[in-house]
Formats: C-alpha cells, structure tokens, sequence
C-alpha cells in the first residue's frame, strides 16, 4: 500500500515539472518563424510645428492724371463767308469807276478776315487733362502648419519623425522584432 500512494504524487508531480519545461521553452511569445510584430507607446520630449510660408499675389490698377493736352476746336467758317460778302458790299459802294472791282476784292478780303477773326476768336485749344493706368503686384503671405517635428523617447533613446499632427504626450509605435542573420 505504501507504493500506491506515492504513485499518484510522484504522476502528478512529474506532470507538473513536464508543464513547466513546456511553459518555459515556448517562452513570453508565441513561437512564429517570421518577425513579430506588436504595438507599443512612447513618451514625446518635443513636439514643434513647422510652417509653409504661401505667396498669393494680386494686382491693383488705378487711373492717374499725368498731365494735360490741348486740342484744338473745329473753326467755323461762317463768319469769313459772311464778312467776305459785307466786305464786298461795301468795298463795292465805296470803289468808283476803275477802282470800284478792286475796293470790292480789298474789302471782301478784309471783310473775311475780320469776320473769321470774331467767330473764332473764342475757339482756341480745348485743355483736357491726361490719365493713365498704373498697376503693381501687390504680395498677400499667409503662414500654415504643414505637420510636427516630433522627438520622442523609447526605451532609454531619442528618435526624430515628422507627422502631420501634434501627437500630444506620447506616441504610438509599431514594434517589429526579427532575428538578425549573421
């Protein structure tokens, strides 16, 4: 009877030692042939955001004056006719015999001239004043956060990415192990 009970203690111990030797080869990880792949966090020492500076130019016009010009105004002929003919009239009633076609040519001439001479006197240059377009290009800059320049600690090391947002107080990483062949 003594080697009865002793066989069941001794079975179950061995089965003990057996499931320990087993638990202890296989290891924290399951056994794999490739890498293992597990994700992990880290704490952000800095994080600071960088900028693109963007240009969007316009151009502006405005009118200016520059100056003046003259131009001159259509002339009337009306009183040249008119003072031609009223020359003529009394050229003719002033001239005799002979001298009466030549006083009518001499006042016809004097007549148009002196009348020419009043209808246009007011008609002299018209002054206008002189504008021209200016332009100039004119920049609008504007500053945009494209992303973070991100320094983190992981396992007692620094490391350096850039990301497209802050992250806040820390990161998370994707952990890759693999044997390394020699």
């Amino acid at each position: 009877m003594k080697t009865t009970k002793r066989f069941p203690a001794l079975a179950l111990s061995s089965a003990l030692v057996l499931a320990t030797a087993t638990a202890c080869a296989s290891g924290p990880y399951p056994r794999e042939s490739g890498p293992i792949h597990y994700t992990d966090s880290a704490r952000v020492v800095s994080s600071t955001p960088a900028y693109e500076e963007i240009n969007r130019p316009s151009r502006e016009c405005w009118r200016e004056q520059t100056g003046y010009s003259t131009e001159p105004q259509d002339r009337s002929y009306g009183g040249a006719l008119l003072g031609g003919i009223v020359g003529g009239v009394v050229g003719h009633q002033i001239g005799k015999g002979s001298g009466r076609d030549a006083a009518t040519a001499a006042g016809a001439m004097i007549g148009a001239i002196t009348g020419d001479n009043i209808d246009n006197r007011d008609r002299g240059r018209q002054i206008r004043p002189v504008e021209e377009e200016r332009c100039r290009t004119v920049d609008h800059w504007t500053r945009r956060v494209t992303g973070y320049n991100v320094i983190y600690r992981y396992q007692g090391n620094e490391y350096s990415t850039f990301m497209p947002y802050d992250p806040g107080a820390t990161v998370r990483l994707n952990v890759n192990i693999s044997v390394v062949d020699h």
